[in-house]
């Protein structure tokens, strides 16, 4: 048996080496190929830099072509799905940015409309406009409550009938419409069904085009079948790189690529030219590696400039760059899914990098320079076919074939530093679609890239108003009177990702920009406080004597029946109200909510402890928290006596989030949380984090009242002393 046992062991050493050298010596690393070992930059002591070879290049290509023949048969690939009518838009969807639902220029809820042509007139007149967009209506808010990732579509303005219009909306410009999905939301409310039917059912109900698999390497068939099976046949797109089995089924991918100096080959793209890739990049500030390894691959790019409510948004540059390469992507996509496709097509200048793509007896070159440098003269060699003409696309213009100095056939053109070009070749006269393209890219290359500004924009946030009540001079009744004082304010924001950069969480009105850690020394002036949050009976009240009714009335006290609490919730907080709701409430009482440092000094005195009651936890002044998928309700207001703070003020942490503070910029709103609460849902880092130390807050990403309610935020009020 051990005899046996040894003869298996060295068998599989020996043979190991050659099963794994029968695929490639340049197999791939992730998702990209590598290039060949002379395309390398070194320095002189490592060899110094040798331009390839045409033996070397050629054994490089024939290399990775030997090594897609045998993965394609090793994988038993068929590629009908690219075939599918339904499917085959993603073969020309180059710019696709993921956009929160929270963006003020998708929707004003002022007028509580969605603002499509809004939204897409931006995109178009920054960047040239995009051909897909990835609706993200989750993370980071999925977690305050118990919605799942569908309940949180359908909480959108309008319900599905308002979502399914709004879609409508993007399709009327031509855009198509992909949702997320994230299979790990096993915290919230269960489904009914399998995720499969409930993705494929919702798709086919709002009229959507595709799902992004958030956090998947690769999309099982099961969901595309789903899909069939209802007959509404939707995209699949994996944020992660999937089995190249998969790639039969998962048509789209996201590149979560390496940036050496030389473009890597996409191995998706390689084995399947029909396949799209948008690269993301999204924390990068210069998206100058993203769009030149795109153009180099024939690709896309995740235009991505709202993440999670902190803009990192594309400079002039980067933006004007943008609108070339989709420009001439969008004109050339036939060329770009070319069978032959010939990466790294041998250039004559230090730095230039070409991708040929032939189709009917013409040919697209697409062409980066990665140099800091412009590179002017001869740039590639071609073949002098007697009536073959070639064509600049990039600048506009027609070029000629001429004789260098060792006879070789050659164009001669100019590339910008970090710049872009491509050329056409085709016998008689190019068509209209690239005439009309030439004279597009005439007058975009009018001026140089290198004239627009590379300068990254930090937006500027301004917090909400809160204006002054009328000055009480004894404390209202169930209210407690917080003395004046010096407050260190020190807190920081709890977003799970954005590490510090500016534009992270908040910009108080002494800053001078957004960041995630804040301290300021203040001066508080004397306020009263309620004792407790605001309770579902006090709030019938409310509703009883002024008839308030929202306008977007969707979850709207949710938890309530026929216009009433549940039996036995008349002392518990009121949740399912929006930061518009509570404030209909306060102007009502004549009192207003409190800025966020007003509730920190009621929560936290002026010694700088760690919880309403001290600086040790103590499960017994808080409600226990709920694990489970569904939510039990919040606790009386009075149930935990122990978790006072220094003045009396009750039920600060760990019952229901409060409603303080509103920041707003240019593009997103978001409400301040304080206290954190009893909702926790468990199996991912990704919900939304709880904050129950009094030096951290949450920042809930604010759309329309619909979508801001939760069932785990309530709100206290406040009242100025004279």
């Amino acid at each position: 048996m051990k005899t046996r046992l040894l003869l298996v062991l060295l068998s599989f050493l020996f043979c190991r080496p050659f099963a794994l050298a029968q695929d490639s010596k340049f197999r791939p690393t992730n998702q990209q190929i590598p290039v060949p070992d002379c395309l390398a930059i070194k320095g002189l002591v490592d060899g110094g830099y040798k331009a390839c070879t045409t033996e070397e290049y050629q054994a490089w290509l024939k290399d990775i072509t030997h090594w897609r023949n045998e993965r394609r048969i090793r994988i038993g690939y068929n590629g009908s799905r690219y075939e599918m009518p339904e499917l085959q838009w993603t073969q020309s969807s180059f710019m696709q940015p993921q956009m929160m639902v929270q963006d003020r220029y998708f929707y004003d809820p002022a007028a509580g409309k969605y603002t499509v042509d809004r939204y897409l007139d931006d995109l178009q007149q920054r960047y040239g406009g995009i051909d897909a967009v990835l609706i993200w209506p989750t993370y980071p808010n999925m977690g305050i409550d118990n919605r799942n990732q569908h309940d949180l579509i359908r909480s959108m303005p309008g319900g599905i009938a308002g979502v399914r219009q709004m879609i409508a909306d993007f399709h009327k410009r031509g855009v198509r419409v992909l949702f997320p999905m994230m299979m790990w939301d096993q915290g919230t409310r269960e489904t009914a069904k399998p995720w499969t039917e409930e993705i494929a059912e919702l798709m086919k109900e709002i009229g959507a085009d595709g799902i992004n698999g958030d956090t998947q390497d690769g999309v099982p068939l099961a969901y595309s079948l789903a899909a069939d099976k209802v007959g509404h046949p939707i995209v699949f797109e994996p944020e992660g790189g999937p089995s190249d089995e998969a790639l039969a089924w998962n048509v789209m991918t996201w590149g979560q690529y390496q940036y050496p100096f030389a473009p890597l080959v996409d191995k998706y793209k390689w084995l399947e030219p029909r396949h799209m890739v948008n690269i993301s990049d999204r924390w990068n500030r210069s998206k100058t590696n993203n769009l030149q390894f795109a153009f180099f691959n024939g690709v896309g790019w995740e235009s991505w400039e709202n993440i999670w409510g902190i803009w990192n948004g594309i400079t002039p540059r980067d933006g004007e760059a943008t609108r070339r390469v989709a420009t001439i992507e969008r004109a050339t996509a036939d060329y770009l899914v070319s069978g032959d496709w010939q990466p790294l097509y041998p250039m004559l200048r230090y730095g230039i990098f070409a991708s040929r793509w032939p189709l009917n007896g013409r040919t697209l070159w697409t062409i980066v320079n990665r140099n800091e440098y412009d590179v002017d003269g001869p740039q590639m060699e071609v073949s002098a076919t007697v009536g073959m003409r070639y064509f600049d696309l990039y600048s506009g213009t027609e070029l000629h074939v001429h004789q260098d100095a060792t006879g070789k056939s050659v164009l001669d053109f100019s590339l910008e530093a970090n710049g872009y070009g491509a050329v056409f070749a085709t016998s008689g006269e190019p068509d209209a679609k690239i005439q009309r393209l030439m004279a597009e890219m005439k007058r975009l290359t009018s001026k140089p890239l290198a004239s627009y500004s590379n300068e990254r924009k930090i937006l500027q946030q301004l917090m909400v108003p809160i204006a002054a009540t009328a000055a009480a001079g004894n404390a209202p009744a169930g209210m407690i009177a917080i003395p004046e004082g010096d407050f260190l304010f020190k807190v920081a924001g709890i977003e799970i990702e954005g590490f510090n950069d500016a534009g992270v969480d908040v910009q108080y009105p002494w800053e001078k920009e957004a960041r995630r850690f804040h301290e300021h020394p203040m001066h508080v002036k004397s306020f009263f406080i309620d004792k407790f949050p605001v309770t579902n009976a006090e709030f019938k009240k409310f509703l009883d004597a002024a008839h308030y009714h929202p306008k977007d009335d969707l979850n709207f006290l949710r938890d309530w029946k026929d216009g009433s609490f549940p039996l036995g919730w008349d002392n518990r907080p009121v949740t399912w109200v929006s930061l518009e709701d509570a404030r209909a409430y306060a102007a009502w009482t004549g009192k207003r909510l409190p800025h966020e440092w007003e509730w920190q000094f009621a929560a936290q005195g002026s010694d700088g402890r760690s919880y309403p009651w001290g600086n040790q936890w103590d499960a017994s002044a808080v409600p226990e928290p709920e694990k489970g998928r569904n939510m039990r309700g919040p606790d009386p207001v009075d149930a935990h006596p122990r978790g006072a703070s220094p003045f009396g003020v009750m039920d600060l942490v760990g019952n229901v989030w409060q409603w303080t503070d509103e920041f707003t910029d240019e593009h997103t709103r978001g409400g301040i949380l304080r206290g954190g609460s009893y909702y926790e849902p468990q199996g991912s880092i990704w919900y939304f984090p709880q904050a129950y130390k009094l030096g951290e807050h949450g920042k809930l990403l604010l759309m329309s009242p619909s979508l801001d309610r939760s069932g785990g935020v309530g709100f206290r009020l406040v009242q100025d002393a004279k």
